[in-house]
């Protein structure tokens, strides 16, 4: 999630576990805390400048439940034995408001579809539940709204009262976000199965900032289909538009290492083509077709043959001269698209 969701989690998780004399200390420490596991990207970066590495080694160490409940309990004991100060007065509550800052920060990075690898050093796919966009404002303003009360309220009743009802609420968001994405798997399953998909590898996620429009991805022999679903104008099977990708390449380029990295993280979500002899593979789980936010040039031909290459990030063709038009012209689309239905009805081909 994004950084502002993180920092309001963990400020009211700690503020609303230790004692109120200890408030604003707490909002503050967790949302320090919060930030804590974020902070690998510059750690990663000392030490590699491949793309790949850099997206696949994110949320890995940084996120583990099993790394961060041990850098919590150090924080707490450092601070226990060498602050004299409010740790030492409730150490009990202090440690669980360190821990539960320090380990939510994954458990709700999970629920989007990047991936975080909850289980580092063991290496199963990352974890997506992808309920949730990256950047959700109905997830994220309960928490900022009782962070923002305890700040002037301190120790007043009221204080406690507030991020009691912000943490409610906003997990209850996120309950809302697997009953929506539910409905939505259901519906895609039985379109899928009259297009004989049935066992298609597929995934849904919700567009940006929403829970209310979906877009469903499932691979076929010959590249993928998309459909959207809105949970408010949609009604009957969903419609999916069938897209080409370069499997026979990206079979033939099995062996490179970037390729088995990024199959291993994306678990085969990915679109592969050739461009000017290389080989550009591109993550479905996050963009908007045709344009997906993570590209990445892996492999070149030679003689028939792909050999490895520096892997080198490309950019969609939204980000690249400035040109955001596209970027906003497809945010209002997708804002017209909760509200009403497409004009056609029924599951498409996947030709």
């Amino acid at each position: 999630m994004d950084s502002l969701s993180q920092i309001v989690l963990g400020g009211a998780i700690a503020a609303a576990i230790t004692p109120a004399a200890h408030r604003r200390a707490a909002l503050l420490a967790g949302a320090a805390l919060a930030t804590l596991p974020d902070l690998d990207g510059l750690l990663i970066m000392a030490f590699t400048d491949n793309p790949v590495s850099l997206m696949t080694v994110h949320r890995s160490f940084s996120h583990s439940l099993f790394v961060l409940p041990l850098l919590g309990t150090l924080i707490w004991w450092l601070y226990k034995r060498f602050g004299h100060g409010r740790v030492a007065q409730a150490p009990a509550r202090w440690w669980w408001a360190m821990v539960l800052a320090l380990v939510t920060h994954p458990l709700l990075d999970a629920f989007t579809v990047y991936g975080t690898q909850l289980w580092w050093p063991l290496t199963p796919p990352p974890t997506m539940w992808s309920s949730v966009f990256i950047i959700d404002p109905l997830y994220t303003i309960w928490l900022l709204l009782a962070c923002a009360i305890a700040w002037f309220a301190r120790a007043r009743p009221l204080a406690q009262r507030a991020l009691v009802a912000g943490l409610v609420l906003s997990t209850g968001y996120l309950g809302w976000s697997l009953i929506a994405k539910a409905q939505v798997d259901r519906v895609a399953a039985q379109s899928l199965a009259h297009m004989g998909l049935a066992d298609a590898p597929r995934f849904s996620v919700p567009m940006p900032f929403n829970t209310l429009l979906w877009r469903v991805v499932a691979m076929t022999p010959q590249g993928y289909v998309v459909g959207d679903r809105s949970l408010w104008a949609d009604h009957g099977p969903m419609q999916f538009q069938g897209y080409p990708s370069n499997v026979q390449a990206l079979r033939q380029a099995g062996g490179v290492p970037a390729v088995q990295r990024l199959n291993w993280f994306n678990q085969g979500f990915m679109r592969a083509q050739v461009v000017d002899g290389e080989l550009v593979l591109s993550d479905l789980r996050m963009g908007l077709e045709p344009d997906y936010n993570f590209n990445f040039a892996v492999a070149r031909e030679h003689d028939g043959q792909w050999q490895a290459m520096a892997p080198r990030q490309v950019l969609p063709a939204y980000r690249q001269d400035g040109n955001r038009d596209v970027l906003k012209q497809r945010l209002a689309q997708m804002w017209q698209r909760i509200w009403q239905a497409p004009a056609t009805t029924g599951a498409a081909s996947t030709q």
